[in-house]
C-alpha cells in the first residue's frame, strides 16, 4: 500500500468520523414543547423580555457562577481578548444548558437581563473589566 493510499484512507476515516459525530449531535430526542434549555413561563424562572423564552433560575445562576471567576481574567487580559473569553464563557454556558444559545440569537439582551436580576453585581464588574454599555455589546457569534 503506497503512502498516498493510505493517506487518503486515513482522511476518509477521519471525515467518516467527523460525520457520524455531526449527525449524533444533531440528534434530538426531546420531548420539550419549549426550547431547550428553557422553562415555561411558571414562576419557576426568568422571564427575559415579550415572547422571549424564559430561562431557568439554575441556568441564571450557573452563568453567574460561570462569569465570577473570569472577571479578573478578562480585565488583565484586555478589552478584546477579554471579550472573546467572554463569548466563551457565554457559548460554554449555552452548550451545557441544552441550547439556550437559541435564546440568546432571538435577543442578546438575555444575556444581561439574566445578570441584572440574577447577580448584578457580576454583571456590573463584567461591564467595567470589558468597559461596555451592555454585555450584549460583546456578544459575536449569536
Amino acid at each position: 500500500m503506497t503512502v498516498r493510499n493510505r493517506t487518503a484512507k486515513n482522511t476518509a476515516r477521519a471525515l467518516l468520523a467527523a460525520g457520524l459525530i455531526a449527525a449524533a449531535a444533531a440528534c434530538n430526542t426531546s420531548t420539550e414543547t419549549t426550547v431547550p434549555g428553557t422553562t415555561p413561563t411558571d414562576g419557576g424562572g426568568i422571564l427575559t423580555s415579550p415572547g422571549a423564552p424564559t430561562i431557568s433560575a439554575g441556568a441564571a445562576a450557573q452563568l453567574c457562577d460561570m462569569m465570577r471567576p473570569e472577571i479578573t481574567t478578562w480585565r488583565d487580559q484586555g478589552v478584546a481578548l477579554g471579550k472573546v473569553a467572554f463569548n466563551g464563557t457565554v457559548q460554554n454556558w449555552a452548550a451545557r444548558n441544552n441550547g439556550i444559545n437559541a435564546a440568546i440569537l432571538r435577543d442578546k439582551e438575555v444575556v444581561d437581563q439574566v445578570t441584572t436580576i440574577q447577580c448584578p453585581d457580576v454583571r456590573q464588574e463584567a461591564l467595567q473589566a470589558l468597559q461596555i454599555d451592555s454585555l450584549a455589546d460583546a456578544l459575536a457569534g449569536f
